[in-house]
């Protein structure tokens, strides 16, 4: 493939709903540019996108996957997000390196939550938006209808482009209205076909486009409000114009698995969709935090974004990246901005698909990738060291299921560690932690589909089987009543014994840990065994007397004791201690304590009261509700961390994937009996 200034590069993001027919349209994109010669089908697994064993065996995205394109002198970088929301990681990828969404739309079902997220992302970054509704040869698809649906969902900007012109059910026949040209679609060919009698709707459609181009510039509105036509040539400027000023957000249609409609797709982007020297251009910050302004100059100095990152256990590290300005070639000497670490480029390359292709260099604007950065992660920034910024990070969110992982075969513990460690390079919404009071290697996802295909990555490029199961809840244990006990130990084996008698006070106080003291008078017990007495306690308080789980808020003082000259030692006060330990805290009133965090919760308004009475059925408090962004409502609450871990799901299905969740922990609190006693019984069993 040959070089391209920034002028003729466009990058574009292919997000939507699951089932829309992204990866359908990539692949149809890259059959009608020649960069494939046969026409890959999702159900048959040989798709350019979808190449990792997972999405084959799914038949369905799991991460985002880039292949460049040439159309009419352009280079057109397709990102293919997935659309399922467990891989929303790729989405976030699409969106940061892209500065064009295409949305698909189905033609059936219309506006589903995966277009209203990929609307939502694209905002976020500021990207133009370009729909495209696709599958019109389905006997079931209703292009008007859905028409209708995005112009009510998403505002005014919505505009259409292509049309439809359907006869006997056939959605062969497709009007573009910057051209004013309709093609048919025979046998996999198509041809000029006269505009069809569609009536008021078509002049309707027709008029919508016109007032968006009046609305473009004085010169414009006056001709248009003349009565004079517009040229093509005029339509195709004006509507460029308002697409990358984001005032239109034009419309196209097709059906991606037959062809139709690609054509003039890959037209219209080509005519509309803003260019990398357009778009791509950043603010980031020097090291003293100021503003920079990069603009996608070749002749400036290097800059570029980690978008991306693939772990492979035979390749190496392979590093996604966009360039912002400049441009990195073989031999570049880059400072990775995270680590402040000097990276050495050995080549870059230009990836279509699992398919590399060497490159001299990657332009300001373009897309490329380099093997084996050791220091690089996904989201770092990589510069000259003549002109050090740092670009905004890939906005990842935050996991939302955990599950406890651990091997089938004894003593693959590090194998797991190391193969999740190298996963969550790849994929930042995996996190993973070994938590040391539960014993327990915890690993959290996006959803249960998203767990699912690490476990699958795990054996396939690691070798090795895991189990997931419900976590632990790491519970505390502490005391509500003051007791006076005595520990006393004696033993006597010939030659010097052991001797160690201690009195001590175990009272409730406001701490996260155990809180010693001594008062003894007298001498009763030296001074050289309190430090042994301390440490038997604090050894002691690591397993509580009704679960075994540590112990907190306890205050130990050491009151009155008694020594022998000769068979006293440190050793001997520890385990006096501890004795004293054994014997008073059943006495105490030792309780249970559970952990409570903090949820916020944003949800649908119309899914508030299902919310919150989910709330209460998990024991929570609601403490208040705020309103959010897009008519959104948060509902804050306090809720035992014991009954979240299915949350996730339950919010994900009763709002249909849009309202989301975070959940942090905030203190401990007394258990419910009833809690209690079943934590207790369960302890007993284990």
């Amino acid at each position: 493939m040959k070089q391209y200034n920034p002028k003729n590069i466009l990058n574009i993001g292919i997000a939507g709903h699951s089932g829309s027919g992204k990866t359908s349209l990539a692949e149809a994109m890259i059959y009608m540019c020649g960069g494939s010669d046969r026409l890959g089908k999702v159900s048959d697994g040989n798709t350019v996108c979808d190449y990792d064993p997972e999405e084959i065996k799914r038949k369905t995205s799991v991460q985002a996957c880039i292949a460049p394109i040439e159309w009419k002198n352009k280079k057109i970088n397709l990102i293919d997000a997935p659309g399922l929301f467990d891989f929303e990681a790729g989405l976030c990828e699409a969106a940061r390196a892209a500065d064009t969404m295409l949305i698909t739309v189905s033609g059936k079902d219309g506006v589903a939550v995966g277009t209203e997220k990929a609307v939502k992302a694209a905002d976020k970054r500021g990207l133009t938006k370009v729909f495209f509704v696709n599958g019109l040869c389905d006997e079931s698809a209703r292009f008007y209808r859905v028409f209708e649906n995005l112009k009510a969902s998403f505002g005014p900007s919505v505009c259409p482009v292509v049309v439809p012109y359907i006869v006997d059910g056939q959605a062969d026949c497709y009007v573009n209205l910057l051209e004013y040209k309709a093609y048919k679609y025979v046998d996999g060919k198509v041809t000029n076909v006269p505009i069809p009698d569609m009536g008021d709707r078509l002049e309707g459609l027709r008029t919508a486009i016109c007032e968006a181009v009046a609305e473009t510039s004085d010169e414009m509105f006056e001709k248009y409000f003349s009565g004079e036509d517009f040229t093509p040539e005029e339509i195709i400027v004006g509507v460029s114009q308002g697409v990358r000023n984001g005032s239109i957000s034009p419309v196209f249609c097709g059906d991606a698995l037959l062809t139709y409609g690609i054509e003039q797709l890959l037209n219209g982007l080509v005519w509309l969709a803003p260019s990398a020297a357009d778009k791509s251009s950043e603010l980031a910050v020097d090291l003293d935090g100021e503003p920079v302004e990069l603009t996608a100059n070749e002749d400036a100095a290097a800059a570029a974004i980690v978008f991306k990152t693939v772990a492979d256990p035979f390749v190496g590290k392979l590093s996604y990246f966009k360039v912002i300005s400049g441009k990195i070639g073989a031999d570049v000497q880059l400072v990775n901005m995270r680590t402040r670490a000097s990276e050495k480029i050995s080549k870059v390359m230009i990836a279509k698909g699992k398919k590399l292709e060497d490159a001299p260099y990657i332009s300001a604007g373009d897309i490329g990738a380099a093997a084996k950065l050791s220091s690089a992660n996904t989201g770092d920034t990589l510069c000259s060291p003549v002109r050090k910024v740092i670009l905004d990070r890939v906005d990842y969110p935050e996991p939302t299921l955990s599950m406890a992982v651990s091997p089938k075969g004894k003593g693959d513990e590090n194998k797991v560690a190391q193969g999740i460690v190298r996963l969550s390079e790849e994929d930042p919404t995996i996190k993973f932690e070994t938590n040391n009071e539960t014993h327990e290697m915890v690993i959290s996802g996006m959803g249960e589909q998203h767990l699912d295909v690490i476990v699958s990555k795990l054996k396939a490029k690691y070798g090795v089987d895991v189990i997931l199961k419900k976590p632990k809840v790491a519970y505390r244990e502490t005391i509500r009543k003051t007791v006076k006990v005595q520990g006393r130990y004696k033993k006597q084996t010939g030659g010097h014994g052991q001797f160690g008698d201690v009195w001590i006070e175990f009272s409730p106080c406001d701490s996260d840990d155990m809180i010693f003291e001594e008062k003894v008078v007298g001498g009763a017990v030296p001074k050289g065994f309190f430090p042994a007495v301390e440490k038997g306690l604090r050894e002691s308080i690591l397993k509580g007397p009704l679960a075994g789980y540590p112990v907190v808020g306890l205050k130990a003082t050491l009151v009155d004791g008694s020594y022998h000259p000769v068979d006293s030692s440190e050793m001997s006060f520890k385990t006096a201690a501890s004795l004293a330990y054994k014997e008073g805290m059943p006495k105490a009133g030792p309780v249970l304590l559970e952990p409570v965090g903090v949820l916020k919760a944003v949800v649908p308004g119309d899914n508030m009261g299902d919310i919150m009475g989910e709330i209460t059925k998990r024991r929570g408090r609601v403490l208040g509700m705020n309103q959010a962004e897009n008519n959104m409502q948060e509902i804050e609450a306090e809720v035992p961390q014991a009954e979240m871990s299915d949350f996730s799901t339950f919010i994900r299905q009763s709002t249909q994937a849009r309202g989301y969740f975070t959940f942090k922990f905030e203190r401990y609190e007394e258990a419910p009996q009833i809690v209690a006693q079943k934590v207790i019984e369960d302890s007993a069993d284990a």
